[in-house]
């Protein structure tokens, strides 16, 4: 299958502007409007490690991983420290992380495996270079009270222990990859916030917007009359 996996950059800063201030709910009403009312929410297993302050938009940028055939060699401590060195050199490779550019959602297939493949450390390195999200099917990211410090939008279905050595080997990258019952290809938008994750096909990504701020106009407005009636302070949620 030939998949396109270069987008043009000035389209996907449009695309993510276009998504901006948007909740979740309000690109799934989007989804529903253009008639993919079952496509696109991924599994409510997925959760962020805390709740973002707006909304997570971004474009996908994936990649897959598989189990670690093994064996394990049998090592003495020192051995196996040069062991781990190569093993990140040439079986647990990043090689998508050279690639990210800014507005990058990273949505990683790690076969459902209870292995910290992220980090604060290099999650932190992909933020740096543009990385705004992180989706990662299974455990997938460890070090979760620094990550929560440093702020990091990274949504799994549990949080992982183990390091990558002998668990986990890079199989390929810029391909489409299940996560949570979806589907997710490179270059489609991505967001996620407290509501979960979902996944917008770049095909319809501009109408999707379209329609889900008819929405949640109406909602703002709605919601705007009821804080004046009640003699609420406004907010950024209903301006």
């Amino acid at each position: 299958m030939n998949i396109q996996t270069i987008f043009d950059a000035k389209e996907n800063l449009e695309l993510i502007e276009m998504f901006k201030r948007l909740r979740v709910t309000d690109i799934r009403d989007g989804m529903d409007w253009m008639g993919y009312h079952h496509y696109g929410t991924v599994d409510y297993e997925y959760r962020p490690l805390f709740r973002p302050e707006a909304t997570v938009i971004g474009i996908a940028r994936t990649a897959r991983y598989i189990p670690y055939e093994g064996p394990v060699p049998g090592l003495t401590p020192e051995e196996y420290t040069k062991w781990t060195a190569m093993y990140y050199r040439e079986i647990c490779r990043y090689p998508w992380s050279k690639e990210i550019v800014p507005g990058d959602f990273i949505c990683l297939d790690i076969a459902g495996l209870d292995v910290g493949l992220m980090g604060s450390n290099n999650t932190l390195g992909c933020v740096k270079k543009g990385a705004v999200g992180f989706i990662l099917n299974g455990g997938g990211i460890r070090d979760t009270d620094e990550c929560i410090l440093e702020k990091l939008n990274v949504w799994s279905r549990f949080i992982s222990q183990p390091m990558d050595q002998a668990r986990i080997r890079y199989a390929e990258k810029d391909i489409p990859v299940a996560i949570g019952g979806v589907a997710v290809y490179p270059g489609d938008v991505v967001a996620g916030d407290g509501d979960g994750v979902i996944v917008v096909p770049r095909k319809i990504a501009k109408d999707v917007a379209k329609y889900a701020w008819q929405e949640a106009s109406a909602d703002k407005k709605s919601r705007k009359q009821l804080y004046v009636d009640m003699g609420m302070e406004l907010d950024n949620t209903v301006e």
